[in-house]
């Protein structure tokens, strides 16, 4: 009998727990972008009679009720340390630490998602920049610098193929060798600010930009930075220290955020869950930079992913206006409402990461 009672209780206590985190869910609001993974989440699929029994339908649901669900950062934390200090893995989730510092295998190459990111940007050159002065740059992730072999990456040269291959009309920048493994943030996946001169100098010199000067930036140290991979990993590991480069040019410039209908500033130093979002206030779809005390009429289309942030306030000195539009977040059939092509300078700009995943719109 009391063994009856038990598992009663068991039973019921095991569908309380379920009703109670199935009620969260229904209850809990939908996230638009996970902070840590910095990414869009899925959102609910629009759902149709026709489209109900569509398998691409059902894959959606299914992608929506993982990053929906409540306390998924959390969860992921924590089987993160158990994976990494309880099971002794030498990685978890693809992340794997050396030598202080956080890396992810990005692996295997996933060609069609290159080529398919290649033919957006493709085909906003077709058919709005011919004739402009078009460049294109991409940033290798940190893991081609690191010299250990025992961890799969990504193959570099085919990816570099693929590209070259089908954006024949784009003029190319080649930054490889312009970075080292010390430009990259131990617990992030971005490049430091502080040391990107040398990138900045290569795209100058290749974009033939006139009066190029050997600006003075003030270094400003702005705190502690615990990037995407230490929240990812869940191992205690000393934080990276964050800077930003400033100068009375970079000071005097505003920024116009579309989304947000506001006029700000180059570096937002109110508190951000991400402190990474100090540079142009983080991710958002259409921003303008404008040099108030420029000796240019000449502007920029930059291209980019979340890298784009950071070197930007870098490249605004030979600019009356930077304008950085941001695929991720939003259409490429939306882009000519904004913006009006006519002789600025383009260049596109994106890590390997992003054309690796397709996430461009």
């Amino acid at each position: 009998m009391k063994d009856k009672i038990k598992n009663i209780i068991i039973t019921l206590g095991f569908v309380i727990i379920l009703v109670i985190i199935l009620l969260a869910n229904i209850l809990k609001k939908d996230q638009e972008i996970s902070i840590i993974e910095r990414r869009k989440l899925a959102q609910f699929p629009e759902i149709t009679l026709k489209k109900i029994v569509n398998e691409d339908t059902t894959k959606k649901i299914e992608e929506y009720a993982i990053d929906q669900f409540i306390a998924r950062d959390t969860l992921r934390k924590v089987k993160s340390f158990f994976n990494i200090n309880i099971l002794r893995q030498q990685d978890n989730n693809k992340l794997f630490e050396k030598n202080g510092a956080i890396y992810k295998m990005e692996y295997p190459l996933k060609e069609e998602n290159v080529s398919r990111s290649i033919d957006k940007i493709k085909g906003i050159y077709e058919k709005h920049l011919q004739g402009m002065n078009v460049y294109y740059a991409v940033i290798p992730d940190k893991n081609y610098y690191l010299k250990e072999d025992e961890h799969l990456k990504i193959d570099y040269n085919k990816l570099k193929q693929i590209i070259s291959s089908k954006l024949k009309d784009i003029k190319y920048i080649d930054i490889w060798d312009d970075l080292e493994l010390e430009d990259y943030y131990k617990t992030d996946l971005h490049w430091k600010q502080e040391n990107l001169q040398k990138v900045v100098k290569k795209i100058q010199t290749e974009m033939k930009l006139e009066d190029i000067q050997e600006l003075k930036y003030t270094k400003t140290n702005v705190g502690e930075f615990y990037g995407t991979y230490y929240g990812q990993l869940g191992k205690k590991l000393n934080p990276d220290k964050m800077y930003i480069l400033t100068n009375d040019i970079i000071e005097s410039c505003k920024t116009y955020n579309y989304e947000k209908k506001e006029i700000g500033t180059v570096y937002d130093r109110n508190n951000h869950k991400d402190k990474y979002d100090i540079y142009l206030s983080g991710a958002t779809p259409l921003i303008d930079i404008e040099n108030q005390n420029a000796n240019t009429e000449k502007e920029l289309l930059l291209f980019r992913d979340s890298f784009g942030s950071s070197i930007a306030p870098l490249l605004i000195q030979n600019y009356k206006k930077i304008t950085l539009i941001d695929l991720r977040y939003m259409s490429s059939t939306l882009i000519d409402q904004y913006i009006e092509f006519k002789d600025q300078d383009v260049l596109f700009l994106y890590s390997a990461l992003v054309l690796n995943q397709y996430i461009l719109q």
